[in-house]
């Protein structure tokens, strides 16, 4: 047999050259290390404030959740506690449209030196995606799609930042994985107020739980 292995070493290059993709998209997909730590005790808004936004709508705990809005337009919390990473960590929450047609989650959060959002029912309820990417926002970039989002059902968001990537999961599906080298990351001028980490509401009341971090190691 001895004889016969070289003819198959391109063959095997050539398996690794075509798996390579699957494999990176396998490894934004990976589970994340380190400890989860809560951001939100399910009884005080300790370390969080009504976003300064004109008009902000009241933000209240019930019932172990935190229900921001409707505003007149936007309405949110901010984090106020002690400064968080900006690389290389994990967020999650689940977050729910309680009434209204917009979005019920503008997720802010930290990008290395910058800031973005993940919209969650923007546009007239459907659009998902991040904004800003070279000043293109959620409904305009590479990110864009639609879902139809039900009112009074929690979904299950997961943000993960590294020096490579933004990538995005809803109820476990991998909805976005956003390449960070040559690529300008901010967000929108009406939710800068929400850094550096925030969720926000258009015209809607959203509901928020079990909001935790995790460091990537």
């Amino acid at each position: 047999m001895p004889t016969s292995f070289p003819r198959f070493v391109p063959l095997a290059l050539a398996l690794v050259v075509c798996w390579a993709p699957t494999i990176v998209r396998g490894q934004a997909q990976a589970p994340a290390t380190g400890t989860a730590e809560p951001l939100f005790d399910g009884k005080t808004l300790d370390n969080w404030r009504p976003t300064k936004f004109s008009r902000q709508a009241p933000v209240n705990v019930e019932n172990g959740t935190i229900v921001i809005g409707p505003g007149n337009d936007l309405a949110g919390i901010t984090w106020a506690g002690a400064a968080l990473p900006t690389t290389n960590y994990e967020l999650t929450l689940q977050a729910m449209r309680v009434e209204g047609g917009d979005f019920f989650a503008g997720i802010t959060f930290p990008v290395d030196k910058s800031f973005c959002s993940l919209i969650l029912g923007g546009w007239g309820g459907n659009v998902i995606g991040l904004s800003s990417i070279n000043d293109l926002d959620a409904s305009e970039n590479s990110t864009s799609q639609s879902m139809v989002f039900e009112k009074q059902r929690w979904y299950s968001v997961r943000i993960r930042v590294t020096p490579e990537a933004i990538d995005a999961w809803l109820d476990e599906k991998h909805i976005i994985s956003q390449e960070l080298k040559g690529n300008r990351i901010e967000v929108r001028m009406e939710v800068e107020a929400s850094e550096p980490l925030g969720v926000a509401t258009w015209r809607t009341k959203g509901a928020l739980r079990d909001i935790r971090l995790r460091r990537l190691k």
